[in-house]
């Protein structure tokens, strides 16, 4: 798909899944930017996986040559109602060992390239924390706004957590109606 670099960005195979439940536990044991509190197993890695890619969006995974795969993002539906068909929701989760590296910028960066031309006219990040800097930076720099925050929707770590909404149009955006 894509390289910065060293880096490079191409579609998540079956072969990444363990080093992508790798991250997403790191994620989920120890940081905010999913509310879930338990690491979901290789099972249903792959079935969150295979959703994804069966509906045609994109899973990818950003791989170091000296590190092998640095992160992963996806997109998914934003919501499963038919008004929203045109939306999608990013997901981005790097490596804690690969922070500071350029992999989330090139993960979101191929999201973005890869959801416009599908047709879709919006993306939406949902953030958890509104103390996340390095989440809301890296939206804020590739066009995301901030669109709004819900105060205190989650507990984890035994305390409140709110969720911080962005959001970025893709191709028109809504300034025309989807053919």
């Amino acid at each position: 798909m894509s390289a910065s670099g060293q880096l490079t960005v191409r579609a998540a195979v079956a072969g990444d899944l363990a080093a992508i439940a790798a991250i997403y536990a790191h994620h989920v044991e120890t940081g905010l930017g999913t509310f879930e509190l338990a690491a979901p197993d290789d099972a249903e890695m792959r079935r969150r996986w295979q959703d994804v890619v069966e509906r045609g969006l994109p899973y990818v995974v950003a791989v170091l040559p000296e590190r092998g795969i640095a992160g992963y993002a996806y997109a998914s539906p934003y919501r499963a109602r038919p008004g929203y068909r045109y939306t999608v929701e990013d997901s981005v989760y790097v490596d804690p060992g690969c922070m500071g590296r350029g992999a989330g910028r090139a993960l979101l960066a191929a999201l973005i390239a890869t959801c416009a031309p599908l047709g879709y006219r919006q993306m939406v990040a949902v953030i958890g924390g509104s103390d996340n800097a390095a989440s809301i930076g890296l939206h804020a720099a590739l066009g995301f706004e901030r669109v709004g925050c819900l105060t205190a929707v989650g507990r984890k770590f035994d305390r409140w957590v709110d969720t911080v909404f962005m959001q970025r149009p893709l191709g028109p955006g809504g300034a025309t109606v989807p053919g």
